[in-house]
């Protein structure tokens, strides 16, 4: 691959997942070259971890016109991190609120540390855009989801790194019925089909069943969140897949 200017170059938050999935999509369409990059933070639906490879190799034998533009994957450890959060995504207990109103699956400034490690890496990679799956829509009252909170650490990273990083958040104002037509729209049935059997969400690792929206438990949050999605997408006449 020819060499391209730091504009054109992104490093996408990538877990594996539904969201972090379609964000790489949309990252291909637009950027010249893309890296990825995941955190081992001890989290308990580690299977995550695996299927990040499989997503990532699916893309690049399916989709031709992306596969040039996908480049290296990293992988952080950072299950230190985890170990203080001691949240339902780290440690085996059931999901519920705290006090505060906020789902016990929130680990406290994840995000925020995520993106500042991913900005630490793309400065040394010539990275400029930051791609990650945020979402104000379906966020669960996650405070470091909030496109104001994002704004604020983009400001932080380019005075601290004197960079230009910009963090994209191509979901942030979506649904997960939209995610769904994103998905679709950027890559057709092909792409749905990849999402819906390869990636994971399940907070609880299970990937036996399978169902129409995925693999997964069916009873934690994040299964409930995709599964709602799934059918209102489904519901609306699968919106995005050309006709």
């Amino acid at each position: 691959m020819s060499d391209h200017s730091s504009s054109s170059r992104a490093l996408v938050l990538f877990s594996g997942g539904q969201d972090s999935s379609v964000c790489l999509a949309w990252a291909l369409a637009r950027y010249d070259h893309v890296e990825t990059v995941g955190f081992d933070y001890g989290q308990r639906h580690a299977v995550e971890m695996d299927q990040r490879a499989v997503v990532r190799a699916a893309i690049a034998r399916d989709f031709p016109q992306w596969s040039g533009k996908l480049g290296e994957d990293h992988v952080l450890e950072m299950r230190g991190f985890g170990q203080i959060g001691e949240t339902a995504m780290t440690l085996e207990r059931e999901f519920e609120l705290t006090e505060k109103g906020l789902p016990n699956t929130y680990v406290p400034g994840r995000n925020l540390v995520f993106l500042t490690y991913a900005a630490a890496l793309a400065d040394r990679r010539r990275l400029s855009a930051l791609v990650g799956g945020m979402c104000e829509t379906d966020f669960s009252g996650y405070p470091d989801c909030r496109r104001v909170t994002l704004d604020a650490l983009q400001a932080a990273l380019n005075l601290g790194m004197a960079q230009d990083f910009v963090i994209e958040t191509p979901l942030m104002w979506l649904t997960k019925a939209q995610t769904w037509e994103l998905a679709a729209s950027l890559g057709g049935q092909a792409l749905v089909d990849l999402i819906v059997e390869d990636s994971h969400t399940c907070y609880r690792g299970e990937r036996g069943e399978r169902h129409a929206w995925g693999h997964g438990c069916g009873r934690c949050p994040a299964c409930d969140l995709r599964r709602k999605g799934w059918d209102e997408w489904v519901a609306a006449g699968r919106p995005g897949l050309a006709s």
